[in-house]
């Protein structure tokens, strides 16, 4: 039987500095930025006498700023706060809807986007979003801060790049070169609302001279141990003018890029099936 939880030490840092310091002088300390996920672990008694981070107070690490080329997210910025951001919403559509779908509304207000991106589940809502935003990631320890391209982030499931001393600071997202023609969002999950995703699927489709791809970005999430970017699809349609023929074979390519997972949500071959769909009705649009 676990034990009940017990008595927790807190440190509260109140600067991005003292952050830093604090997790380099306690390595085993546990980050704590909305607390969605982690209270629930103690809840079970999984968390006692280990020490814990409180970011929610270092300041530095909330909001949406400018930044040359896109903006800069707070690691601490809330899926609500980017939800309903009006720079946000404009520039980068597809963020917004992705966090209005993550949990209930609660969580919503109390997870943040780099607690999301540390917690590092295959079914993160934000993550296909992020990847074909190409965001990256930063992250930052005494020695200064290190910038990672999103998708370079995650090392397997609940796994991160991440070294012992290091903790997100910012999302930075570039401006998209031009508007897409075509943009999805799509979560398929057990109910409407309150669900973790069977598959999440994000992507921004280009059309050029003669209405062929000048490039397409497609990635999906809960599919695999982490999120991926559909390359060999991407490649498959880049110059050409989509046709029946060429859709159908760009389809049948996403079997090369992903290769899904059985879980107690779903099984590998009604992943492929409706992702395939997601794909294709997107590029039939």
């Amino acid at each position: 039987m676990r034990g009940i939880p017990g008595s927790m030490q807190v440190l509260r840092p109140r600067t991005a500095d003292e952050a830093v310091e604090a997790f380099a002088e306690h390595p085993l300390a546990l980050p704590v930025a909305g607390g969605t996920d982690v209270m629930v672990l103690w809840n079970m008694g999984l968390l006692n006498d280990r020490p814990v981070l409180d970011l929610s107070a270092v300041a530095g690490w909330r909001g949406v700023r400018k930044a040359p080329g896109g903006l800069r997210v707070g690691a601490l910025t809330t899926h609500a706060e980017l939800r309903d951001h009006p720079e946000i919403r404009r520039s980068f559509p597809l963020l917004a809807q992705a966090c209005a779908e993550v949990g209930s509304v609660q969580i919503q207000n109390r997870g943040t986007i780099g607690g999301n991106i540390a917690n590092a589940s295959p079914a993160g809502d934000t993550f296909p979003a992020l990847a074909v935003y190409e965001a990256k990631v930063h992250a930052r320890s005494r020695h200064g801060v290190r910038v990672i391209p999103f998708l370079d982030v995650f090392a397997g499931v609940k796994k991160t790049v991440l070294n012992q001393a290091e903790l997100i600071s910012a999302v930075e997202l570039p401006f998209l070169p031009a508007k897409p023609h075509r943009t999805v969002f799509r979560k398929v999950g057990t109910r409407s609302a309150q669900a973790i995703s069977k598959i999440v699927a994000a992507g921004l489709l280009w059309l050029g001279k003669g209405r062929a791809v000048s490039e397409l970005r497609f990635a999906l999430g809960s599919m695999a141990p982490t999120v991926r970017r559909l390359r060999a699809v991407e490649a498959r349609v880049a110059g050409r003018k989509l046709g029946p023929a060429l859709v159908a074979t760009a389809v049948e390519d996403a079997a090369r890029d992903v290769f899904p997972i059985d879980d107690i949500r779903s099984t590998a071959e009604y992943r492929l099936a409706v992702s395939r769909n997601i794909l294709r009705s997107f590029l039939q649009a």
